[in-house]
């Protein structure tokens, strides 16, 4: 989740090639005795990691409540209902944590997840020359950075920012772009 931009693409995918599930987070270790455990948050949004919340586990979309949650250092930790012991929860360790996109909070203006921007054809603003689709998502620690496949099967990478993105346009499936110095389509 993210603006501008997304997080993480890793999802469930419908027959129909509609995303239904998005990766929010990936479970680490137990901590302490009384079947908590440390959530690495993979969403810009960690306030969804709520009491009462619904959340689907592993590669099987296993539906778990969130008991109880807390920040701890980078992280959280969760608590599961009907999970009060260390090694049940930590059965869950190293497991995929998704939300149904369905059940996924509506974003602000501007905002976008990931699944919605791959694949918009990526146009120049000052000529309406189309560069592209987007075909990727790269995070760094600065600013994402999209990955434009060309017709000719090249790549051109895009800095995901205010100057370069300058609108998305989900209904028309395209994103307008400024080409700063030194980008070459």
């Amino acid at each position: 989740m993210a603006k501008q931009h997304a997080k993480n693409t890793h999802t469930g995918s419908s027959s129909n090639g509609e995303p239904v599930y998005l990766n929010v987070g990936f479970l680490r270790r137990p901590h302490g005795v009384r079947g908590e455990i440390m959530l690495e948050i993979q969403t810009e949004h960690p306030e969804i990691f709520l009491p009462e919340a619904q959340f689907y586990l592993g590669e099987e979309y296993t539906p778990y409540i969130i008991a109880s949650s807390r920040p701890h250092k980078k992280g959280i930790l969760l608590s599961f209902n009907g999970i009060q012991d260390r090694d049940k929860v930590g059965e869950f360790r190293n497991t995929h944590v998704y939300a149904k996109i369905s059940e996924l909070p509506d974003l602000p203006e501007k905002d976008f997840y990931d699944y919605e921007l791959i694949g918009l054809e990526i146009v120049e603003e000052e000529t309406g020359k189309s560069l592209g689709k987007l075909k990727e998502i790269i995070k760094t620690g600065a600013n994402d950075v999209y990955v434009v496949e060309k017709e000719s099967g090249s790549e051109i990478l895009l800095p995901a920012i205010p100057e370069v993105v300058l609108d998305i346009d989900l209904s028309e499936g395209q994103m307008s772009v400024f080409l700063l110095d030194g980008l070459i389509a």
